[in-house]
């Protein structure tokens, strides 16, 4: 081993691109020195022109949007896998001659015997209505990466089924009010189907943690205030289903938010866990109060 030139130590390193210029600075990147006047600001420390040049190439190359979104640690892939299987649904209804839709919509005097109907129906959509799965979708597209971004995976998850089986619940209970007074208040609910109440959970879950999230929610309001007044002029919606699924979104959304710190995990969990027990115990209580009419 040599020994080190005492003098190479000493000596002030100078611009790889200005050689008359002495410098301390490096590149984070490369390490070269680089006087003031060649450095580029980045997250952490400084890059020369050479690399700031790299950089941006590989950002003009990187996979499509679509493709990035299901890389490890993205946060939008549930959103994605959510509406690629409620259209892949949708043209299983139409594979198989509408007998899927038959065995998943929610039928409300069978939901007894058959209480994944509860669940299923919200895979389902209007056979002979495309508008009717492209709203949800769309809807979904909006909200969901926003909402999953902020909550992670697994709480956005646990959001739209929760919120699914809401939706359920709202039309179930139109059933119940109508069994409780023999029709007097309305007529004999129709079946459901469709995503409208996880969607609909989604944006109950926005308006709740508005602060949280910084949403400004007037436009979200405009489009709350129209799906609630199409009933009134377009036949054959389950309204019941949004309301809801908006409330135990709304309900849901309350629990994410106080329950931000990770100290309060536990409260957390036990915060959803209720919500979701809650839902089932409604439905309990439904079936046990009229099982002529649910079995």
């Amino acid at each position: 081993m040599s020994a080190a030139d005492p003098e190479a130590e000493t000596e002030t390193p100078v611009c790889y691109r200005h050689l008359n210029r002495e410098t301390w600075g490096r590149c984070q990147r490369c390490g070269r020195p680089i006087c003031p006047a060649c450095q580029t600001q980045a997250a952490v420390g400084v890059q020369c022109p050479e690399c700031v040049r790299e950089g941006r190439v590989g950002m003009q190359k990187r996979a499509p949007a679509i493709v990035r979104a299901f890389a490890p640690g993205r946060g939008t892939v549930v959103t994605y896998v959510l509406i690629g299987l409620n259209v892949a649904i949708y043209a299983l209804q139409w594979a198989t001659s509408q007998d899927l839709t038959e065995a998943w919509f929610l039928n409300p005097y069978s939901a007894g015997s058959e209480p994944w109907r509860l669940i299923t129906s919200a895979f389902l959509h209007a056979p002979n209505f495309i508008p009717h799965l492209l709203f949800n979708m769309y809807a979904l597209f909006i909200f969901g990466p926003v909402l999953e971004s902020f909550l992670g995976r697994i709480r956005f998850l646990a959001l739209y089924l929760i919120g699914a089986l809401g939706g359920s619940l709202g039309v179930l209970t139109a059933v119940e009010i109508w069994a409780l007074t023999d029709g007097a208040l309305q007529t004999a609910p129709a079946g459901a189907l469709g995503a409208s109440g996880a969607v609909f959970a989604l944006m109950g879950a926005v308006f709740a943690m508005r602060r949280a999230m910084g949403v400004d929610v007037r436009q979200l309001l405009f489009v709350l205030v129209i799906n609630l007044a199409l009933p009134f002029f377009v036949g054959g919606i389950a309204w019941q289903g949004h309301v809801g699924g908006f409330v135990v979104g709304f309900l849901l959304g309350l629990v994410f938010v106080r329950t931000r710190r990770r100290e309060a995990r536990v409260r957390q969990i036990v915060g959803i866990s209720a919500v979701a027990a809650g839902l089932l115990l409604l439905f309990v209580a439904y079936l046990v109060s009229a099982p002529a009419v649910y079995f």
